[in-house]
């Protein structure tokens, strides 16, 4: 889903200060930024409207539902099964994100499994969905920088208009 919300600096303030703390309520956060109750609720709202957020299954570590192994897979597909190779996808639990690419491959699925014994039955599915032409595979070794928005979201509450 594209989301067409730009977050302006009131939504920056707003954000940066849900990052602090998750839990803040509207009351919470329109006292501690110096904003009205209805300005907090009607952008939440909005938000919420558009679909400005990821929802908060994007929160949970796969390692702690005990797929602690990472993997990105790049796969070459017949472009005239794209759409039924996603939709296929779809139906693989681990396979927990999938992107288009342009270029050599195809697209790139980021999986989560158990072990490398999970991880090669995982490949297997992936390989016996028809339209997938070929695949390649990264274990990820460590994570070096989490996914975060931290800090495009303070440029924007640090402009100045």
């Amino acid at each position: 889903m594209i989301c067409m919300t730009d977050f302006d600096k009131t939504d920056a303030r707003m954000l940066l200060a849900l990052c602090e703390n998750p839990r803040a309520t509207g009351v919470d956060l329109a006292s501690g930024l110096g904003l009205s109750r209805n300005t907090v609720q009607a952008r939440m709202n909005r938000w919420e409207a558009e679909a400005a957020l990821h929802p908060v299954d994007h929160r949970i570590p796969p390692r702690n539902l005990g797929r602690p192994l990472l993997a990105f897979v790049t796969a070459r597909v017949d472009q005239h099964q794209l759409s039924d190779v996603t939709d296929h996808l779809r139906e693989i639990a681990e396979v927990i994100e999938v992107f288009g690419l342009a270029g050599q491959t195809d697209l790139l699925i980021r999986v989560v499994a158990v072990d490398t014994d999970d991880l090669y039955r995982i490949a297997g599915l992936i390989l016996d969905v028809p339209g997938v032409e070929r695949t390649n595979m990264g274990i990820a070794m460590r994570e070096l920088i989490a996914y975060r928005t931290t800090p495009l979201v303070s440029e924007i509450a640090e402009r100045r208009r």
